[in-house]
């Protein structure tokens, strides 16, 4: 078996592993590696072939293959070497990578690893729908791949189960192809996508969107023949009578989003029970000292902007890392209430810098207050007109305010 030693080892390379690879470099690491299962880089960006990418990050409106091509470029610039098809089956707690590749298998011992594998769509079985196995059932992402990379139409008349932002994308992307999406169902009474994608994605087209409704059951036995849609209650079970049966021989799968994190489980990484990814502090270190995440491993973002930003923050500190620097502090662990779902970063170790925290309410709140408190005293307080799960919420924490803060706990409130 082959073995390599190297300073930091980037997994992915995808819009998050190319930024924090970017970073790294700019912040003086020379001998760095980034690692990529796929032939190409680029990531999920190659498929999303739509407008709407770079607007925070570039200041211009570019499509996710251009969007990636930036830091493909960056990254050619400064001469990071990319490793495509290449799989990581195993990130030891020691910081070791067991890499399988078509030259075989290697060992790569590193001093700080990034973890930027992205995320993943929850599937059919995670759903328990009754009905057989018919041709034409689709996740999201798999339809956009099909129809943007390999020129092919899964289907005809379309059903699109979810209402994240890929599900409302590919309800235009299939619209413009020809194909008829008789409705979008939601089983929330709201939609998980951003505002300007329901704008532009359905009610652009007239496509109808069904809040509060969920596929009850599938028909057809070798190809799809429709689906059973039902209204649910307040405890998202289907309310008997509400049936409604629709034809259409294609079912997409909008279902959420699931971050990569085998690799953290195996490493024996401490995970967030909401988002499903690592638990970090402010530079974006796991519970693995050494061992950073950022991106869709981390937490489900809306915007690949932000992506890039966190992705540059942890190839920053990883940097740091590899230099010897790290915090003494007393950690602050923040704490969120529930209607705030959770909290990026989870703990903050260092006060000398300001901290941009994100978060994610659990439903749709109007005329809010977002209160962060330590201990009896009020840290932060922001009015918003109207927040959403859909949506991505921030603030910052300034440096002088970290530093009163004498508890050990942070409390991130939603005052409605």
């Amino acid at each position: 078996m082959k073995r390599e030693q190297i300073d930091l080892a980037i997994i992915g390379g995808g819009p998050a592993g190319l930024a924090a690879a970017v970073a790294a470099y700019d912040s003086g690491v020379r001998d760095l590696l980034v690692l990529e299962r796929d032939s190409h880089s680029g990531g999920i960006l190659q498929q999303c072939i739509h407008n709407g990418f770079g607007l925070h990050r570039f200041q211009k409106e570019l499509t996710g293959p251009e969007y990636a091509w930036e830091y493909e470029k960056m990254a050619a610039e400064r001469k990071i070497p990319i490793r495509c098809g290449s799989m990581v089956l195993n990130v030891s707690p020691d910081k070791v990578l067991t890499v399988v590749s078509p030259e075989g298998v290697t060992q790569i011992e590193a001093k700080a690893v990034i973890f930027a594998m992205g995320c993943r769509e929850r599937s059919r079985g995670a759903l328990n729908i009754p009905g057989s196995r018919p041709a034409g059932i689709f996740s999201a992402g798999t339809a956009q791949k099909y129809v943007n990379c390999m020129g092919y139409l899964p289907g005809k008349e379309v059903v699109i189960l979810g209402s994240g932002d890929i599900g409302l994308i590919m309800a235009r992307r299939m619209t413009l192809e020809g194909a008829k999406v008789k409705a979008v169902c939601e089983l929330m009474p709201y939609s998980g996508g951003l505002a300007r994608n329901i704008q532009q994605c359905l009610r652009d087209f007239d496509i109808p969107l069904k809040l509060s409704h969920t596929v009850t059951a599938i028909h057809g036995k070798d190809r799809l023949t429709g689906v059973t849609v039902s209204q649910v209650d307040e405890q998202r079970r289907p309310i008997p009578g509400t049936e409604e049966e629709i034809s259409c021989d294609t079912l997409l799968l909008s279902v959420g989003l699931i971050p990569e994190n085998e690799l953290s489980k195996g490493a024996g990484i401490r995970l967030d029970p909401v988002t499903g990814g690592a638990v970090v502090d402010e530079k974006r270190q796991t519970s693995c000292p050494g061992v950073f995440a950022c991106g869709n491993v981390l937490h489900v973002h809306d915007l690949v902007d932000f992506v890039s930003e966190e992705a540059a923050l942890a190839g920053k500190s990883a940097a740091e890392y590899i230099g010897g620097e790290t915090a003494e502090e007393s950690p602050l662990e923040l704490k969120p209430d529930g209607r705030i779902r959770y909290t990026v970063p989870q703990r903050i170790v260092g006060r000398q810098e300001d901290v941009k925290v994100y978060f994610r309410v659990d439903n749709i709140y109007k005329k809010v207050e977002i209160q962060v408190t330590c201990g009896d005293r009020v840290v932060l307080s922001r009015k918003k007109a109207v927040v959403t799960p859909g949506e991505m919420e921030s603030l910052t924490l300034k440096k002088e305010q970290l530093a009163d803060c004498q508890g050990e706990q942070i409390e991130f409130a939603l005052k409605v």
